[in-house]
């Protein structure tokens, strides 16, 4: 699709951020366009995809991506994919005597994963559903799968069938993409990946050989790579296999940028009071460790805060979703995500993963913060200045990261992107001698516009921002949790309200707002983690949690680790940010 661009390698460790990944993978794939007649998109695929050719010889387009999860988490999913299937070879059976077998039943699929069952067959089209004309031969198109899929999205309702990420995957793996643990189960009372030693112990021997196999078959193929997105759980054992991975990644790919994304659920199945602590030390140590071994770290999450007893989730105002629901809130973080990613995947004008980090990870602070508007608030056919000027008191954005603004506009630090806002109008677009509104009114392009406004809110901050006007696409499986207040295209409708009981109408895309920042408001919120990690005595509360690792001198000295790295976000009364290389004791 692309002759050049700086590759992207994608790791997802664990099952929530496989959640996340998977969303995200689809709106990757709801954006594709295999059609050489239209011009190249604003994103550039080619970054996160990779061209391949089957045992057949069709041509493949599949992510880049390395997933982790443990035994008993794919259900229907095959882990070495179906794109490459050459059969099954049955040469070598040679008993001659009489066999019994045992089949066990597989996993019953839900309505989207048939459907797209019959699509690889190209037997949708013939259904009595739809009223398309004749049903092509031979391998069906991509465009008319998505138009296929978009028509039926009214019968796909998963929130009672999704269990695992691959009820709703509707892409196509690589055979070197899935690895499954095999010692620890994803289900079940034994054998669980609770604990970070547990998943720092883990990648060595034949784990380790195999992530560094599929490592090297990913980046011997780039050309130019500028480095990894790592998605890694953040409360369970994955943390510590994930601070394992970015130190191999550091030590091998050293110049490479590595942008972690801690994500954490709302909440877990199966919450108690040990398992909450535990959540909650995973949640410390996995902080510290994989920000010193990354450009970057961000941490996504719905929860109200990272502690044993957080606040309540962001409310989203033009949003009706259960957080507790891992598909509903997997969901809301991947649209963040589409958008937060999108600096170093643009066609033209990207910054590359190294220039993201390097402008806000000064300091030695590395971890920021991430906020976003899901979606992003605008009335059909008003202006972008009209749309901010909504907003004037206050940003429209909510925490993603658990992570509240102070509001006083102190940042060291800020990237910006607004995407979505295709066909609408970037300025105002006042006839000669009116006077405007507001300040905004006046400016003269879109860029222009969304920095004035943010300025306004951050007045010292160094700002970076990406416009992008191809929004994220909605197809099927995504769930409909959006207002009946928002049309199609993801903006606000005028006019009256859909009667009471209506069905709200189908989103097929959203605009989206989304910010990193670093900052003076990380402080407390990091230094409330550090509270609450050393407010009991880990020998006495959780006194299993240390018995793979770390030592609990290796503990105490990740808790002052953390301590510390809290202190350099630190401003002074005057408001002089404190460097990294002064030292001084505040306690």
């Amino acid at each position: 699709m692309s002759s050049f661009c700086r590759e992207v390698v994608t790791l997802q460790l664990g099952h929530y951020s496989n959640f996340v990944g998977t969303h995200w993978w689809n709106l990757q794939d709801a954006s594709l366009s295999y059609d050489p007649e239209c011009p190249p998109g604003e994103i550039q695929s080619d970054v996160v995809f990779r061209e391949g050719r089957t045992l057949g010889g069709h041509v493949t387009y599949t992510p880049r991506l390395i997933a982790m999860d443990l035994k008993g988490s794919l259900r229907t999913l095959r882990q070495e994919g179906g794109l490459y299937d050459a059969g099954r070879d049955t040469s070598a059976v040679t008993w001659e005597g009489s066999l019994m077998m045992h089949q066990e039943s597989p996993p019953e699929k839900n309505s989207f994963l048939e459907d797209l069952d019959k699509l690889d067959k190209g037997q949708i089209l013939a259904e009595a559903d739809f009223s398309s004309g004749a049903q092509p031969s031979g391998a069906v198109g991509v465009d008319t799968i998505n138009s296929r899929l978009i028509q039926v999205q009214k019968s796909y309702r998963l929130e009672g069938s999704v269990k695992v990420w691959s009820d709703f995957l509707r892409i196509h793996l690589h055979p070197r993409t899935v690895s499954v643990i095999h010692q620890y189960n994803h289900d079940g009372e034994a054998h669980r990946l609770e604990a970070f030693g547990q998943g720092e112990a883990l990648l060595q021997g034949a784990l380790l050989e195999e992530l560094e196999d599929k490592l090297h078959f990913f980046v011997e193929e780039c050309d130019y790579l500028q480095g990894f997105q790592v998605l890694c759980d953040l409360d369970d054992g994955f943390a510590g296999l994930g601070s394992k991975v970015t130190e191999l990644l550091q030590d091998s790919y050293r110049g490479r940028g590595i942008l972690t994304w801690g994500v954490a659920p709302v909440s877990h199945p199966r919450s108690t009071p040990l398992a909450d602590r535990y959540h909650l030390l995973n949640c410390t140590l996995g902080m510290v460790h994989m920000a010193a071994h990354s450009s970057l770290l961000c941490p996504l999450t719905l929860r109200g805060g990272l502690g044993r007893r957080p606040p309540s989730p962001p409310e989203f105002p033009h949003l009706s979703y259960d957080p507790s629901l891992w598909y509903h809130s997997s969901s809301v973080l991947a649209l963040a995500l589409d958008g937060l990613t999108v600096p170093y995947r643009l066609r033209n004008n990207s910054a590359p993963m190294w220039q993201v980090a390097d402008s806000l990870a000064v300091s030695g602070r590395k971890v920021v913060a991430a906020y976003g508007a899901v979606p992003f608030p605008m009335m059909y056919g008003d202006s972008l200045p009209d749309a901010l000027s909504a907003c004037a008191d206050a940003l429209p954005w909510k925490p993603l990261s658990a992570c509240p603004e102070a509001g006083d506009g102190r940042c060291y630090g800020q990237w910006a992107t607004l995407k979505g806002l295709e066909g609408q109008k970037l300025i105002s677009c006042l006839s000669p001698g009116v006077k405007p509104p507001t300040p905004l009114h006046s400016l003269h392009s879109g860029e222009d516009v969304l920095s004035a406004y943010i300025s306004s809110f951050f007045p010292s901050a160094p700002l970076a921002l990406q416009l992008v006007a191809t929004p994220s696409k909605l197809t099927p499986p995504f769930p409909q949790i959006f207002s009946p207040s928002l049309g199609a295209q993801g903006f606000l409708q005028s006019g009256v309200a859909p009667p009471a009981g209506a069905p709200a109408p189908l989103v097929s895309s959203v605009p989206v707002l989304t910010s990193l920042q670093s900052g003076p408001t990380l402080d407390p919120w990091l230094s409330e983690l550090h509270r609450a990690a050393d407010a009991f005595d880990i020998r006495r509360a959780a006194p299993s949690f240390l018995s793979q690792g770390p030592e609990l001198s290796e503990y105490q000295e990740t808790l002052e680790e953390l301590r510390l790295l809290a202190w350099r976000y630190r401003d002074d009364s005057s408001g002089v940010t404190r460097s990294s290389s002064s030292e001084e004791d505040d306690d």
